[in-house]
């Protein structure tokens, strides 16, 4: 059996359309800012992006 860490990130943001924090999971940083700019449009918006390490188990055959 093998360990493998991976990093994702994380986007909480405000969804304004349904009043709701939600959450988007992405492979990079450049892609989780991006999305998170997009979703600070207005005054009341907000977005986080969180760093996560996934360790991922692989069972050898």
């Amino acid at each position: 059996m093998e360990n493998q860490a991976v990093q994702e990130f994380h986007v909480t943001y405000y969804d304004a359309d349904c009043g709701r924090a939600r959450a988007e999971v992405f492979d990079t940083l450049v892609e989780a800012e991006r999305f998170a700019s997009r979703q600070c449009t207005g005054e009341d918006s907000w977005a986080v992006v969180d760093a996560v390490t996934v360790e991922h188990v692989r069972i050898a055959a």
